[in-house]
């Protein structure tokens, strides 16, 4: 069982590097975006002010609840995961959040 793991093992990095030197065109590549760096407090609220809400009307865009946004916004926690994405995307564009809602 080993030997045939390990021998697949090699299999997978040698079309990799067939890959990376142009070889292999058949390969499924996946990529993933790097973890967002983590928003500051002060950078939060602005993209809240940006579109002019409420915190609660702001927890609601971003499924989450009032005290976690208060939270974010006083510095006493941090956004994880898909907030984090969210916001980071709102930072950008602020607009966008408004536009999911349909």
């Amino acid at each position: 069982m080993k030997d045939a793991l390990f021998a697949e093992l090699q299999e997978a990095v040698r079309d990799v590097a067939a890959y990376r030197r142009g070889g292999r065109r058949d390969l499924r590549v996946s990529r993933f975006m790097a973890t967002p760096k983590p928003l500051k407090p002060v950078e939060i609220r602005r993209i809240r002010k940006q579109l002019g809400i409420s915190q609660p009307m702001f927890a609601r865009y971003l499924g989450t609840s009032v005290a976690c946004v208060r939270s974010w916004e006083q510095g006493s926690r941090r956004p994880q995961s898909t907030a984090l994405r969210l916001l980071c995307l709102a930072r950008k564009n602020p607009a966008i959040l408004l536009e999911t809602e349909a």
